[in-house]
């Protein structure tokens, strides 16, 4: 396996949570997090001045309860809500999403395999336990959007989500580090979608580099193949 880099006091840590802090699960309330993580990655905020956020698609509150008692900067539902500090707030313009919502709800209704995510800015659509739907999903998905002003179609790990345009994990990355305490460090950000790569392009455009969970092809310049292995370089970063 690759050796990654060493991660330094210089550096402003971001992270993906599904399939890179966390190994995937059937369905998303199924994660379970690793004993350990939380102490992890409290020592690692600390260690790096606060300059350690989430950057993930899923839902501020879902990030919290899994993570607690620890509150993380977050860029949550794709970049779409942001926490820096104890408030949080929209990035982007909130769009209409009830037709979509309403076409979502009555697939899964006729397809119980399905299930249905709804989010502040988004709404998202699995099908990890019924993958044979993905086609019926996509197309159900992108005609109910097209009376939406200002959304997009964002494919993902067996999930689709229409998201507002403009809203990603390379933007808020670059947001982030604008603002105290990321600005002026050096960016790293791990994750391991095609949902990740706007943030692989973003920290390697600021001078970082970022690792990619799995397998794949990948802009980032750094590879580690499982989220055990991941949260193993998260641990060997402490300072005991």
């Amino acid at each position: 396996m690759q050796l990654l880099p060493l991660l330094t006091t210089a550096h402003a840590l971001f992270l993906d949570f599904d399939g890179t802090l966390t190994e995937m699960a059937p369905r998303p309330e199924a994660v379970r997090v690793a004993s350990g993580l939380v102490p992890t990655l409290s020592a690692l905020h600390t260690q790096l001045g606060g300059a350690l956020a989430i950057v993930t698609g899923r839902r501020e509150a879902d990030i919290d309860i899994f993570l607690a008692p620890l509150r993380l900067p977050l860029a949550s539902e794709h970049g779409a809500q942001y926490r820096l500090t104890d408030t949080s707030y929209p990035s982007i313009a909130q769009p209409d999403l009830e037709p979509v919502l309403r076409a979502a709800h009555e697939l899964v209704t006729q397809n119980p395999g399905l299930l249905v995510e709804p989010k502040r800015a988004s709404v998202a659509l699995h099908y990890r336990l019924a993958p044979h739907l993905e086609d019926l999903c996509y197309h159900t998905l992108a005609r109910a959007m097209q009376g939406v002003d200002g959304v997009e179609l964002l494919r993902g790990k067996c999930v689709f989500e229409v998201k507002p345009r403009g809203a990603n994990k390379g933007q808020a990355i670059t947001d982030f580090m604008t603002q105290s305490p990321f600005a002026g460090r050096i960016p790293v950000f791990v994750g391991d979608d095609v949902t990740d790569e706007a943030g692989f392009a973003a920290v390697q455009a600021l001078g970082g580099w970022g690792i990619k969970v799995g397998e794949g092809p990948t802009l980032a310049q750094h590879r580690c193949m499982t989220p055990a292995a991941l949260r193993g370089w998260l641990s060997a970063a402490r300072t005991h």
